[in-house]
């Protein structure tokens, strides 16, 4: 394998050429294309949020109406942990350490699907004790519930997406796919994973905090 030398204040340090470095597939254009498409989506559904907030004059305390901001932070929380271990995972793969890879793998997809687990307790507490459906609020207008049901519920679909399938890639690390130390495929999901987690921090930030 060739190398790279960088020259150090105690010598030059030598560093494995990574193959990849430089170079992009086509599944990673096109997965870097369809987030580019999805964060058009993402950012109209924000945007027509921020609209109506700044024209409706009745619009509710999100921090009230939401029973406060305890639960979303712990779940905000889980998904930045599960942009690390992806990253890990993907380190791993690098490593062809097999059983590194399959436990962050695992710790990743745990983080998914604890944060819609979350998200449904969320969604039942709304529905049950705050009085919030899909087109009404109890305690004010109609639209922040709305609005509320239809960004968060958009977010869990791209969860849900994400958990299947990192399952996939999981799949394919059991069946030996990844011992070479090819992680282009990890690579595109881990691109995937960390744009949902990105969303959420701007969805944290607007729906539940401003």
């Amino acid at each position: 394998m060739s190398s790279t030398s960088v020259k150090a204040h105690d010598g030059p340090l030598t560093y494995p050429n990574d193959p990849q470095f430089g170079k992009a597939s086509p599944g990673k254009i096109g997965m870097w294309l369809f987030l580019m498409t999805d964060a058009m989506s993402f950012s109209g559904l924000l945007l027509a949020y921020g609209v109506l907030r700044a024209t409706v004059h009745d619009w509710p305390n999100p921090v009230e109406a939401l029973g406060g901001v305890g639960l979303s932070s712990t779940m905000t929380f889980l998904l930045i942990c599960s942009s690390v271990s992806m990253v890990m995972a993907i380190d791993a793969c690098k490593l062809r350490n097999r059983k590194h890879m399959l436990t962050w793998l695992a710790i990743t997809i745990g983080g998914g699907m604890t944060f819609l687990g979350m998200q449904v307790y969320e969604y039942l507490h709304l529905f049950n004790d705050l009085g919030m459906t899909f087109n009404s609020y109890a305690h004010g207008n109609g639209l922040f519930s709305s609005t509320f049901f239809a960004i968060t519920g958009f977010h869990g679909l791209h969860v849900l997406s994400g958990v299947l399938y990192l399952c996939y890639m999981f799949k394919l690390a059991l069946d030996g796919r990844f011992d070479k130390g090819d992680y282009h495929l990890l690579e595109m999901a881990g691109l995937f994973w960390h744009f949902v987690d990105l969303v959420w921090i701007l969805v944290f930030t607007f729906v539940y905090l401003l």
